[in-house]
């Protein structure tokens, strides 16, 4: 007998498009979640009053399985400015499109983000990027994307103060060997939505979702241990059977409960900072230009001041890797970055995300299989592309694989 139709592992963002997919199609479906709560990476917490997400997380608008699962306008959005202020010796620039933002043409006069016939070639491509044909992005060789900005002659200061330090907080690599194609459709989101995130966190996302499958289709605290075709083994439950099993759970313990090879995967933490006042007043992340070790920082209540709830300002920074910076270093490049003392800053909490994002150089195929065997099927942005778009895509694509032939 079976327990279900489909047994799916794991409520983060791709086990939940998987659910909603099928649930929309008339199957039943359990979804069975280890955590006490839906949203694997994607999810908030409060603490001392602050909200506190998982790593320095945003929505994109423009992401197009966002849109097709009609949640953003459910959600109380705040946005981020679109650009950066960047660091160079003893003052901020801040850079962006003047279109959107006037005063960013000061910075752009700096030279800080490059020459004249730098930022004339930066604009060019970013614009053939952003609203070109998809197709032509598609056909493109798939490479390193720093390969591309070396052939379009970008590799001088657009890139080292601007691209890298923007593109390493969004990417967790700085070395910029992420694949081309993937890499310039995030450009194209940034260019043409929204940069936002919700009041209650981004862990108000997987929350929504989860609100719109049926009564007791998800399970919390339902730890598995091992998956076949059509069966799943729960520790202290035994086993449950169904037509067919999506393994969504985080890339290395999807590989690990169908054995496979673990993908190569990036980490960040972000140490979250409480301060009597923000250092600036715009919601904009501040960039590094001399390759410190921080990949950004942000003061997170500029942009919803509900992550603070009232109570002075809440600063997210951002390195590269499982481990917070010594304080004293974190403190001094902290200083520095803003150009205020950050030692009567108060620690509120330290987010490590070891299984940040999977990796996906350059030359990778775009789109994984998902089904692995009849009955057995896999989602995750291990499968697509390292992203909330690619995770809510590769959990529609093993529900519509389902629904063609479980």
């Amino acid at each position: 007998m079976s327990d279900a139709d489909v047994l799916v592992v794991g409520a983060g963002l791709a086990g939940l498009a998987t659910a909603l997919r099928l649930t929309a199609a008339g199957r039943s479906v359990r979804v069975l979640e280890a955590s006490d709560g839906p949203g694997g990476r994607v999810r908030s917490d409060v603490v001392d009053g602050y909200t506190i997400d998982r790593g320095f997380q945003v929505l994109n608008t423009a992401y197009s399985e966002l849109q097709r699962l009609d949640v953003l306008d459910s959600l109380q959005l705040r946005d981020f400015d679109r650009g950066a202020l960047l660091r160079r010796s003893d003052a901020l620039h801040l850079v962006a499109d003047p279109r959107r933002i006037p005063t960013g043409v000061r910075g752009l006069a700096t030279g800080v983000a490059g020459s004249p016939a730098e930022l004339a070639r930066l604009g060019a491509f970013v614009a053939a990027v952003s609203y070109g044909p998809v197709e032509a992005l598609r056909r493109r060789p798939d490479r390193a994307f720093l390969e591309v900005l070396e052939s379009a002659g970008l590799d001088g200061a657009p890139t080292e103060h601007f691209l890298r330090p923007f593109l390493s907080g969004v990417l967790l690599e700085d070395r910029l060997t992420t694949s081309s194609r993937f890499v310039e459709y995030v450009l194209r989101t940034f260019v043409r939505g929204r940069v936002v995130v919700p009041v209650g966190g981004v862990g108000a996302l997987p929350e929504r979702l989860a609100a719109r499958l049926p009564p007791g289709a998800l399970g919390y605290g339902r730890r598995v241990v091992a998956v076949r075709p059509g069966e799943v083994d729960v520790e202290g439950e035994g086993t449950l059977r169904a037509r067919a099993v999506v393994v969504a759970a985080g890339p290395v313990q999807a590989a690990t409960l169908l054995g496979e090879a673990p993908p190569r995967v990036h980490s960040v933490t972000t140490v979250w900072h409480a301060a009597p006042e923000a250092p600036v007043q715009r919601p904009i992340l501040v960039l590094d230009t001399e390759r410190g070790p921080v990949a950004n920082t942000v003061v997170m209540s500029n942009a919803a001041p509900e992550y603070a709830t009232g109570r002075g300002a809440l600063i997210a920074s951002s390195t590269l890797g499982p481990e917070p910076l010594p304080p004293d270093l974190l403190h001094a490049t902290l200083t520095r970055l803003w150009g205020v003392d950050t030692r009567g800053w108060t620690e509120v909490a330290v987010s490590r995300v070891p299984e940040a994002l999977p990796d996906h150089p350059g030359g990778s195929p775009l789109r994984r299989p998902v089904r692995l065997a009849p009955g057995l099927l896999v989602a995750g942005d291990w499968r697509d592309t390292p992203s909330s778009q690619g995770a809510l895509l590769s959990g529609r694509r093993a529900a519509d694989a389902i629904l063609l032939r479980p």
